[in-house]
């Protein structure tokens, strides 16, 4: 006789040996395909760039989200290109960013410098090539901002700007110009083929154009320079009474074996100090460069020049007509010599004046 206190326990069905034969079969292919996915994302690693990865807010909030729900085992075990702490940091952010009453978040990182200021440590440091961090923080300070020698050095890295003036041991070429324009003069030759009764003679033409004004002034001309003649007309230039050079504290010449070391002392001991240009840099003297395709293109290449005697009246013309009637375009397009005020007639007829046969022209008024 059975007790009625017992209960028989139930055999497995053929339906519960199913159902448990699928969820094995199911959570085995779970596993492979983690598993697969895991190997994929290990090849990927591989191949990405060794940078940091930068996640949208968005991705953060879903990788999180996602990571939460995981215990603890299972987050060690397969969250493998963050580390679990850094998920779960987003996701205390996310949690803070529900209750932050703040503007929208910045961006990672400390917040950049104002534009003004960036672009205002930019032009100190290129105006100021030997100032360095420190020495352009008090100067920023000075103007009622604080910034950090290592900020300025972050700024002008960003911007391309050379980070350290200290090893510059002189000024630049633009520096040196700004420096000394008033006072700075330029030399140089050009070459004129002329027709003689002795056949084409080339004759060579010094000449000395100040910077600042730009006025010229023919130094000699000569069949052979050499270095005897270019010291006796440096030795006019430098004239106390009515040298060209005068007050000119610099002048700056080429490396051509005329302008010998006799020559260059003289120019010195006369108070202007010779400075002479790298080799092939004809750039550093493209006032006289400028000067030589003036002259050549407005007036030597189109003439046939017909011994010195000639040659010398028609660079005198175009000189004249160089600092008098030409305007240019370096000074504002105006002339190297202003005419006299009221002197012209605002109401009177323009006319033509004309040198070398209307070579070379310009426009006036009659006087009034």
């Amino acid at each position: 006789m059975q007790s009625p206190h017992r209960t028989e326990v139930s055999k497995p069905s053929a339906l519960h040996f199913l159902v448990a034969t699928f969820a094995g079969w199911v959570n085995s292919h779970q596993n492979d395909i983690i598993a697969y996915l895991q190997a994929e994302l290990a090849v990927t690693r591989e191949h990405l760039p060794k940078k940091r990865l930068r996640l949208t807010v968005p991705q953060k909030a879903r990788l999180a989200r996602l990571a939460k729900k995981l215990n603890c085992a299972t987050r060690d075990k397969y969250v493998t290109i963050f580390t679990p702490r850094t998920v779960l940091g987003w996701f205390r952010d996310l949690v803070a960013a529900k209750y932050d009453s703040s503007e929208a978040p910045r961006k990672p990182g400390r917040p950049r410098k104002a534009e003004e200021i960036r672009q205002l440590v930019i032009v100190m440091a290129t105006d100021n090539l030997t100032w360095g961090y420190v020495r352009i923080s008090g100067a920023m300070f000075e103007l009622g901002h604080a910034v950090s020698p290592s900020t300025i050095k972050r700024i002008l890295m960003e911007a391309g700007v050379p980070t350290d003036g200290r090893h510059l041991k002189g000024f630049t070429w633009q520096q040196f110009l700004d420096a000394h324009w008033s006072t700075l003069a330029a030399t140089d030759f050009f070459t004129v083929e002329a027709l003689t009764w002795h056949g084409i003679v080339r004759y060579h033409v010094l000449f000395v154009i100040h910077l600042e004004t730009r006025l010229v002034e023919i130094a000699g001309i000569v069949h052979r320079p050499h270095g005897p003649w270019v010291k006796q007309v440096f030795r006019n230039m430098t004239d106390a009474v009515d040298g060209f050079l005068l007050g000119k504290t610099h002048i700056l010449m080429d490396r051509d074996p005329v302008f010998t070391k006799d020559a260059r002392d003289l120019l010195r001991n006369a108070g202007t100090k010779p400075v002479r240009l790298p080799s092939k840099s004809p750039n550093l003297n493209a006032f006289a460069e400028r000067f030589i395709g003036s002259v050549r293109r407005e007036c030597l290449d189109k003439m046939i020049i017909l011994g010195e005697r000639h040659l010398r009246e028609v660079l005198r013309q175009y000189i004249a007509h160089y600092h008098l009637e030409r305007t240019h375009q370096g000074l504002g397009n105006v002339l190297i010599t202003p005419r006299c005020a009221g002197a012209a007639n605002d109401n009177g007829p323009v006319r033509r004046a004309k040198r070398i046969g209307g070579l070379l022209s310009y426009y006036h008024r009659d006087a009034a």
